[in-house]
């Protein structure tokens, strides 16, 4: 009986998700003893990195799995991940020719060199290491071949061919994986992985061919595109045994872990801010343009759940008009404008200094120093990563607990001194309070986003 990984890409697949949601959705994959939980890829992005670096410290059952596009991405991948207590390094690359020419204008040959060359410089990083051939399906036979026994050659563990058409019906694509197989014998002593599209609503049926035919990994999604996870579970749970196959996925607490990620899983809206009715702070299709007048400002922070007086819609409408004229504001961008100048007032509570303790064999802590009208008051706290950790400090110091209800971090400038931007969203009474906070330190940005809400929260309170 041989054991088949399920590989789980909510975090790489549902961009929408708040940064706090993540971190639950990994916590919560853990907690079922999900094989493999699959992160966005770094991709330059500063709040990619802590991001993983926080689902690494966080998991302890789960293998964390990064992606990597590109060569200058692996270094920082395996820093995002090292910490860690499994850790694995996913080299990404396409093997069709449409796909090599189109995403990395490279030849057959040059592609073959750079799957060497990244798999080689992955390996020496970490042991566990995995290449997905993307667009497998659609490869010629013989470079695919060559392209996987590069691969193993050059160290990886794992190979994963992707049906990114997902076209093929469960019988081809049984004899597709078999076929491998024959092509690189290699393959005996490896991993297999399968990544299955659902173009034809086939993609569970045929990575259940792909596990007959000799594959041990399936790649899955809480939901999406690719085989469901709870979909998955359950085929192999019911027929597993027929093709010699179990899982470790506890299927006893399954269904309401993915009952837990689906209310984290937002849709994408259906119409602009410009009169949307449906509207998603993250992702929305279009911008404010320099067009849009005051009314249509106003909805659009109600729509991000602002509830603003005249007076802050006032000053939020003339920072937009101010931005709108150099390029559309999209809601992030709107999102930072109601933090920056919304509700400004007197700070109650001022930062004073802040140390925080994590790492992968020890709880994160953090002890906040703060100034509170002159008078020096500092909370300690355990938490689920630094920057939890950070935040529950300040709650032991304020002595009530906020509900969190958004926080996001981006970098705003590039480079290794890169200054990132946090914004934190807090309800209290029903009301939508946000904060901005900026700082070479992500962490450092966090708490002063933290705080900067909070003080709104405070002089509310003290003024009503």
């Amino acid at each position: 009986m041989k054991t088949i990984r399920l590989v789980e890409t909510t975090l790489s697949a549902k961009q929408g998700m708040s940064f706090k949601e993540k971190l639950e959705t990994a916590r919560i994959l853990d907690g079922v003893h999900v094989d493999v939980i699959e992160t966005s890829a770094i991709a330059g992005a500063k709040a990619n990195e802590i991001l993983i670096k926080s689902v690494a410290q966080q998991t302890v059952n789960s293998i964390v799995s990064c992606p990597v596009l590109n060569m200058e991405e692996v270094e920082a991948a395996y820093n995002a991940v090292k910490d860690a207590k499994k850790a694995r390094l996913n080299v990404k690359l396409p093997v069709s020719i449409v796909q090599m020419e189109y995403m990395y204008k490279k030849k057959p040959a040059a592609m073959l060199e750079m799957i060497e060359q990244m798999v080689k410089t992955a390996a020496a990083y970490i042991e566990d290491v995995e290449f997905t051939a993307l667009d497998a399906t659609r490869a010629e036979e013989s470079f695919l071949a060559k392209a996987v026994e590069t691969a193993v050659n050059a160290g990886a563990k794992t190979i994963t061919v992707s049906d990114d058409a997902g076209e093929m019906l469960p019988d081809e694509f049984g004899a597709f994986i078999k076929g491998l197989y024959v092509s690189v014998p290699e393959l005996h002593e490896r991993n297999v992985g399968v990544k299955t599209g659902n173009a034809i609503s086939m993609a569970c049926a045929c990575a259940f061919e792909a596990v007959r035919a000799g594959a041990n990994q399936i790649t899955v999604c809480a939901s999406g595109d690719q085989p469901g996870l709870e979909e998955m579970t359950n085929i192999l749970s019911a027929r597993g045994e027929k093709v010699g196959a179990a899982i470790n996925v506890d299927k006893t607490a399954l269904k309401r872990a993915v009952s837990l990620i689906a209310r984290f899983d937002r849709a994408m809206p259906k119409e602009s801010l410009n009169g949307a009715e449906l509207a998603v702070p993250a992702q929305p299709k279009k911008e404010l343009d320099k067009n849009a007048d005051i009314a249509s400002v106003a909805r659009a922070a109600s729509l991000l759940g602002y509830d603003l007086s005249s007076e802050d819609l006032a000053k939020v409408f003339e920072a937009f008009q101010n931005m709108s004229l150099k390029k559309p504001v999209d809601a992030r961008e709107l999102d930072a404008i109601i933090a920056s100048v919304a509700l400004q007032v007197p700070p109650t509570y001022k930062l004073s200094s802040y140390v925080v303790n994590s790492g992968n064999i020890i709880s994160a802590t953090a002890h906040i120093v703060l100034d509170k009208l002159g008078e020096t008051v500092q909370g300690l706290s355990a938490g689920d990563g630094p920057i939890d950790a950070a935040f529950m400090a300040i709650e032991n110091v304020v002595g009530h607990h906020y509900e969190l209800d958004d926080f996001e971090i981006q970098s705003v400038t590039s480079g290794r001194e890169a200054m990132g931007e946090a914004l934190v969203k807090l309800r209290d009474g029903g009301k939508l309070y946000s904060g901005r906070g900026i700082s070479t330190d992500i962490i450092g940005a966090s708490i002063r986003a933290y705080l900067n809400a909070l003080n709104k929260i405070v002089y509310r309170e003290a003024n009503v």
